[in-house]
């Protein structure tokens, strides 16, 4: 892993602690992070539809991430790294942005904050009842399982390519 990249993905199951993680590498690294459940809380979650439905959610996460990448490219100009706190629950969705990176020649690294669920579906809970720092919006029991079924944690090539280290 190099010892500063432009572009540092933080990926991870529901709470496995990425938000922490991510906040804590851009003071260290003297970044900027962008995290998708602060933007989708301040810019979408009001005027989520009654009845939830992946699809509005998705599109949404997916023009916020494009915006956050277009914002990012000026920060990498400018020599600032930057931590992007975006879920990036598959290599799919990670791959959009490594694909961005290698495009624009930015250096990458790959940070997978591994928990086990047990421990994350706890610390879930206990964020929901405190509603602390990283509290943006309640998980419940069917949204933290929906996207279990979603999550794929990064192979040992992925981890490779992305200069990958597990946290």
């Amino acid at each position: 892993m190099p010892d500063r990249a432009d572009i540092y993905l933080i990926c991870g199951a529901t709470g496995a602690g990425k938000s922490t993680h991510a906040e804590a590498l851009a003071q260290r690294v003297n970044g900027v992070r962008f995290s998708i459940d602060e933007w989708m809380q301040r810019l979408h979650n009001k005027d989520q539809p009654a009845e939830m439905s992946f699809d509005w959610f998705y599109e949404r996460v997916q023009r916020n991430c494009a915006q956050m990448r277009d914002v990012a490219e000026r920060l990498a100009e400018l020599g600032t790294p930057v931590v992007f706190d975006c879920g990036l629950t598959n290599k799919k969705e990670r791959d959009i942005f490594a694909d961005w990176a290698s495009k624009h020649g930015y250096s990458v690294a790959l940070h997978f904050v591994d928990v086990p669920p047990e421990t994350r579906w706890q610390r879930v809970q206990k964020r929901n009842a405190e509603q602390a720092e990283t509290f943006q919006f309640e998980v419940t029991r069917w949204m933290f399982d929906f996207v279990e079924g979603l999550w794929e944690a990064p192979d040992k090539a992925e981890m490779a390519a992305l200069n990958g280290t597990r946290v």
